[in-house]
């Protein structure tokens, strides 16, 4: 898989993660414990796909 390829993969499972946080915060019977996990999940996505992209875009240092 291209890192283009993984970058799409991670950002379209950000957006999932993103969604069932916003329905489980509309949802009357929500769990915290739960919404805890899904926002750690998201977060780790998000930290991997910047990573990936300072791989993709490396700065230069002049």
């Amino acid at each position: 898989m291209s890192l283009q390829n993984h970058l799409v993969e991670l950002e379209r499972r950000h957006k999932a993660l993103e969604q069932q946080l916003h329905d489980a915060k509309h949802h009357p019977a929500a769990d915290a414990l739960q919404m805890a996990e899904l926002k750690r999940k998201k977060l780790a996505l998000r930290d991997e796909i910047e990573k990936l992209r300072m791989k993709e875009r490396p700065e230069t240092i002049h």
